[in-house]
This record gives C-alpha cells, sequence and structure tokens, in this order.
C-alpha cells in the first residue's frame, strides 16, 4: 500500500484543484495538490515537500479532513487529505498541467481522479 498525501486548500470560498500532467498515470484528471510520502518522512512533512516542489508554495498544515484507500489497475494508495492553508508563495505550475480554485458546486464540471470520489461527495455534501 502506497501512502500518498493531498492538501485541501480553501481560499474565499474555494479549493485549490490540480490538473496532473500528460504522460504519467491518470494524464489531465484533477486531484488535489500532493504526492507520495517518501521513506523516513512524516504524512505532513511529505505534503509541505510536495507542493513545494510542485507548486512553489509553502503550505500550513491543520488537520485531517479524512482519507480514502483506493485500488487502482497500477497500485493501491491509502490517501491523507489534510486541511492545510498556503503560509507563502504564489502558485507556480511546476508539475501539474493547470491549477484551479472552484467552489463546490462546480465538483462536476472537472474529471478527478477515481480515489478522490467519496471525499468530493463529502465536500459536495458540506455545501
Amino acid at each position: 500500500m502506497t501512502e500518498v498525501v493531498a492538501a485541501l486548500i480553501w481560499q474565499d470560498g474555494r479549493f485549490l484543484i490540480c490538473q496532473r500532467p500528460a504522460g504519467k498515470a491518470r494524464a489531465l484528471l484533477w486531484e488535489f495538490p500532493g504526492g507520495k510520502v517518501e521513506t523516513g518522512e512524516t504524512k505532513e512533512e511529505a505534503l509541505i515537500r510536495e507542493c513545494r516542489e510542485e507548486l512553489g508554495i509553502r503550505i500550513g498544515i491543520r488537520d485531517v479532513f479524512m482519507d480514502v484507500v483506493h485500488t487502482y489497475p497500477d497500485i493501491d494508495i491509502h490517501l491523507t487529505l489534510f486541511n492545510s492553508f498556503v503560509e507563502s508563495g504564489e502558485i507556480t505550475l511546476l508539475e501539474h498541467n493547470d491549477a484551479k480554485w472552484i467552489g463546490t458546486g462546480e465538483i462536476p464540471d472537472y474529471e478527478f481522479c477515481p480515489a478522490d470520489t467519496e471525499i468530493l461527495k463529502v465536500l459536495k455534501s458540506n455545501m
């Protein structure tokens, strides 16, 4: 099981989503920013590193929003989504194809990675 972390970053009633790059697994699908936890890292350290490497921002982490287990054809993941906020920096696309701030009502307008399905249901139910 691969440990994966992601950030639920809110700003002005909208949350940040990122579009995966072409050429990678689940290419061009939308997801929450984050990535894999490396050996020796805590989940929080991994999330801070991933947001710095992929978006050029420093985030602060509050608490766990929720976690899910999902099986893809190529990988089994345990995804932990943290309530987070931007501490400093401007979002720069260093890895992703695109990034957007969306409201919960806009969720159906985007095709997300399947692992995010349960999370998105919870977000929509809290509208």
